[in-house]
C-alpha cells in the first residue's frame, strides 16, 4: 500500500519512523518544530489530537503538495498527564508511581492534506499494568538513558522498559507511539482517493 502523493512524517521518533518503515509506507520524516504545549482543562484524548493537529500543520505549511502525518503520545495516571520526564529525577519519581499501578497510554493522530483542505484527528487509549518495580531496578533502567525520551519514563518496544509491563489491554501500536490499526481506518475512510493499493 503506498500514497499518490509524497507522505510527511511530523516527527523525530525513530519509534514511528520503524512503524511507517514495518507496514511498507514511502515516506519523508520532518520534525514539527511545533511547541509540546498542553491546553489546559482538555481530556486526555483531546490533548493528544490537538498536539498532533498542531505538529502536522505546521509541518504541512512546508509542504503543501504532500499529506503530512502528526502524532502525539501522552501517559496518564490516576487522572495526571506524564509527559516526557525532564531528567534522570523525575524519570525515576514517575516510574515509583507507575510501579505496580495501571495507566492509560494515549496517541492522537492528524493527517493534513491542504491541496484538498482535509484535516482529520483520532487517538486510541491502551491501558498498561506494570509489575512491581525496585528503586536499583528503576535507577539501572534510568542510567541507560532510555527514559528520558519517552512519555511516562519507558519505552515498550526497544529496550528493558518491556520487563516492567505486566499487561496491556488495547493496541500495543498505541504505546509504541504510532497505532497503525487506527491509521489505516483513517486513511482508508478520510483519504481513500490518495490510497493505491498493491494487488498481490
Amino acid at each position: 500500500m503506498q500514497l499518490r502523493t509524497p507522505f510527511i512524517l511530523a516527527s523525530a521518533s525513530p519509534r514511528r519512523r520503524h512503524l511507517l518503515q514495518q507496514v511498507g509506507f514511502a515516506f519523508e520524516v520532518a520534525p514539527s518544530p511545533a511547541e509540546e504545549v498542553m491546553p489546559n482543562g482538555c481530556p486526555p484524548e483531546e490533548i493528544v489530537e490537538t498536539l498532533a493537529m498542531e505538529k502536522a500543520t505546521v509541518v504541512s505549511e512546508m509542504h503543501p503538495g504532500a499529506l503530512t502525518l502528526g502524532a502525539d503520545t501522552i501517559v496518564v495516571l490516576d487522572g495526571e498527564v506524564l509527559g516526557k520526564p525532564a531528567d534522570a529525577a523525575a524519570a525515576r519519581a514517575m516510574l515509583r508511581r507507575l510501579s505496580g499501578a495501571t495507566h492509560t497510554v494515549y496517541t492522537g493522530l492528524a493527517l493534513v492534506h491542504p491541496e484538498s483542505g482535509r484535516r482529520r484527528a483520532a487517538h486510541e487509549a491502551t491501558r498498561v499494568t506494570f509489575g512491581a518495580l525496585s528503586d536499583a531496578e528503576i535507577a539501572d533502567y534510568v542510567a541507560g538513558g532510555s527514559p528520558l525520551d519517552k512519555a511516562g519514563a519507558y519505552g515498550i518496544q526497544d529496550d528493558r522498559g518491556a520487563f516492567f509491563v505486566r499487561r496491556i489491554e488495547g493496541d500495543y501500536y498505541t504505546v509504541v507511539g504510532l497505532p497503525l490499526h487506527r491509521l489505516y481506518r483513517l486513511l482508508r475512510d478520510e483519504f481513500g482517493d490518495l490510497l493505491e493499493l498493491q494487488a498481490s
